[in-house]
């Protein structure tokens, strides 16, 4: 297990309420809703986020939209390298707090 997918299991463990689980075949962390609001895809951390957190993810150099297929990047979604692990915890809580409020 790499140093970033070992921090994922940190972070999953680290917040309340929530539960590992699968999207699209990579780890993400799901709120009691079911809806996945963190993934875990080549050693980068996948966040959802919207508003003012969205704004702040993407403004971090090398950050991108989420974009799996190629051409068609996931609205919300930000896809953070482990250069920004000191961050990753931050990112997951926020969107870890949006994602329960889905319905």
């Amino acid at each position: 297990m790499t140093q970033p997918e070992e921090l994922f299991h940190k972070i999953a463990a680290s917040i309340p309420d929530v539960k590992e689980g699968k999207m699209f075949g990579a780890l993400c962390i799901k709120a009691p809703n079911g809806k996945a609001g963190v993934m875990f895809w080549k050693d980068d951390m996948i966040f959802k986020l919207e508003g003012a957190s969205l704004k702040d993810a993407l403004s971090l150099d090398g950050a991108k939209l989420f974009d799996p297929m190629g051409g068609r990047p996931m609205t919300g979604w930000v896809q953070l390298s482990a250069d920004y692990a000191d961050r990753w915890t931050e990112f997951a809580e926020q969107s870890m707090a949006f994602v329960k409020k889905l319905k």
